[in-house]
C-alpha cells in the first residue's frame, strides 16, 4: 500500500505537470471503486481549472479553481478540492492523450494541453472524490488525522506514545498519532530508533519517545529522497518506480542478515501486519528495567 512516502512522490511529480490546467473532460468506469465516483461530479470538475497539488496523510488533494466563481479564488475555504486515496494498488498519473488505455482504468480526466490525468486501480481499494469546500473537507480529514511526520512537538509526541499500552506497531500505524506512516515505514523507523515492535507504547523512557520521533521523520524523509518504494505496482505521479526498496534494513528481509549485528531479520505478527526486525539490535524490554537486572545479579 502506497504510504507517505510514494503519496509525496506523486504529489511532486504531479505539482508541475497539473497546475494550471483546465479539465475539459471526465470519464469514469462502471467498475466502482472503495468510495464510489458519482457521475454528477462530472460536470463539477470539467471546467475547473487546477490550483495546486498537495498531501495530507496518504491522501493526495487537487485544489481546484471554481470555473463558476467570478473571479474563481485560489485556496479559499469555499473552494472545490479532488481528493484521491491509492489504496493498495493505485496509480495516478499523467499521460499524453493519445497513450492507449490502461486495464483497471477507473477515471480520467481530459486536460487542456492534450494529456490526461488517470487514476487506475487492479484491487479497486483507492478513491476519487469531489469536495464543493475545502473547508468542509479539512475539517472532516483533521478530525481523523494526527499531526504530520514532519517537526512534530516532542512533547505531545512523548504524551500520546505513553498515553497507550498498545505495542509500538499499533501505535504508529494510528493515524491519529502520526499521519501517513504504514507498516513498512513502522518497520524501519523502529530499527532505526532500536525499539522493539513489541514494546508497550507506555514503557517508553523520554528519550527513547525522542528516538522514535526523530527515527520517523529520518526514515520518511530519506525515502521520499529515494522516490518511494515500489513493492510491486507503485509508481510516481511521472511513472517512474521508486527505489528506496533497495535500501530496506529489515522490512521483508526475513531471514536475512541485519546490516548492523549480522543476526537474522525476524517477524512477528503485530497489530495484524507482519513486523520485521532484528531481535538482537530491538531489545524487547525497557533498557531501564535491563540496566537494573544487571546491577543485581552483579551485587
Amino acid at each position: 500500500m502506497p504510504e507517505l512516502p510514494e503519496v509525496e512522490t506523486v504529489v511532486r511529480d504531479l505539482r508541475p505537470l497539473l497546475a494550471g490546467r483546465t479539465v475539459v473532460g471526465v470519464r469514469h468506469s462502471a467498475k466502482k471503486l472503495r468510495r464510489p465516483w458519482r457521475p454528477a461530479w462530472n460536470a463539477r470538475v470539467t471546467g475547473a481549472t487546477v490550483a495546486g497539488v498537495r498531501r495530507r496523510g496518504k491522501w493526495i488533494l487537487v485544489d481546484l479553481l471554481d470555473a463558476k466563481r467570478n473571479p474563481p479564488v485560489a485556496d479559499a475555504p469555499g473552494s472545490p478540492v479532488l481528493r484521491v486515496h491509492l489504496g493498495m494498488t493505485g496509480q495516478f498519473t499523467v499521460v499524453p492523450a493519445a497513450t492507449p488505455e490502461p486495464d483497471h482504468l477507473h477515471l480520467a480526466f481530459a486536460l487542456d494541453n492534450g494529456t490526461d490525468l488517470l487514476l487506475r486501480d487492479p484491487r479497486r481499494f483507492g478513491s476519487a472524490e469531489w469536495f464543493a469546500s475545502r473547508a468542509a473537507l479539512e475539517d472532516e480529514m483533521n478530525a481523523e488525522l494526527g499531526p504530520e511526520p514532519f517537526g512534530l512537538d516532542a512533547a505531545a509526541f512523548r504524551d500520546a506514545v505513553t498515553g497507550t499500552a498498545r505495542n509500538l506497531k499499533a501505535v504508529l500505524l494510528d493515524q491519529t498519532i502520526v499521519a501517513g506512516v504504514g507498516n513498512i515505514y513502522a518497520d524501519e523507523a523502529l530499527f532505526r530508533s532500536k525499539l522493539h515492535p513489541a514494546r508497550t507504547g507506555k514503557s517508553l523512557a523520554a528519550d527513547e519517545c525522542d528516538r522514535l520521533r526523530l527515527a520517523v521523520e529520518a526514515v520518511l524523509t530519506k525515502a521520499i529522497a529515494s522516490r518511494g518504494s515500489t513493492i510491486r505496482d507503485y509508481v510516481g505521479g511521472s511513472g517512474l518506480r521508486g527505489g528506496f526498496q533497495n535500501e530496506f534494513a529489515v522490512y521483508g528481509r526475513t531471514g536475512e542478515p541485519c546490516p548492523t549485528c549480522t543476526g537474522a531479520i525476524a517477524c512477528e505478527r503485530l497489530a495484524g501486519r507482519s513486523s520485521h526486525f532484528c531481535a538482537s539490535c530491538q531489545k524487547s524490554s525497557p533498557q531501564s528495567k535491563t540496566k537494573k537486572a544487571t546491577k543485581a545479579r552483579t551485587v
